[in-house]
């Protein structure tokens, strides 16, 4: 499948994200960075290459796809911060809508991930904050 193809993919299928890569895609339905977060926990190599095309792209997710090794991102919307980490590292990037920031979901304020992210460029160090925020909001 082309680019283009897992875009109309993203949307026509009503997901959240699509990654492929060679012959292999992933679907996702869920908000957020968590699955994102844990394909690159339990797929790295999967994540290494791979395209991405995905809704909303904030900091947070945009440290998982430099740490996974993406090669290729779409978003419809991403985050200022996102693009210049994404772009820092040299990863294909194409979007429908740049905006200051994430807003979260209560469209009250900002993505409190993208929060906790503020001040910090290196996805390395951004990674354990993802960590600490996965374990609160998906504890079981």
């Amino acid at each position: 499948m082309e680019i283009q193809g897992i875009i109309d993919l993203l949307h026509q299928g009503g997901y959240s994200c699509v990654v492929q890569n060679d012959t292999e895609i992933r679907t996702f339905h869920r908000h957020g960075v968590i699955d994102l977060y844990e394909l690159y926990q339990s797929s790295p190599d999967f994540c290494c290459g791979a395209f991405v095309a995905d809704k909303v792209i904030g900091k947070g997710a945009a440290a998982l796809l430099v740490l996974g090794k993406i090669s290729y991102l779409y978003a419809d919307v991403i985050s200022t911060p996102a693009l210049t980490l994404l772009r820092q590292a040299h990863i294909s990037t194409n979007f429908g809508i740049e905006v200051p920031f994430i807003i979260n979901r209560k469209k009250d304020g900002r993505c409190p991930l993208e929060t906790a992210c503020d001040g910090i460029n290196d996805p390395e160090t951004i990674y354990p904050v993802i960590q600490d925020f996965v374990s609160k909001r998906f504890a079981p």
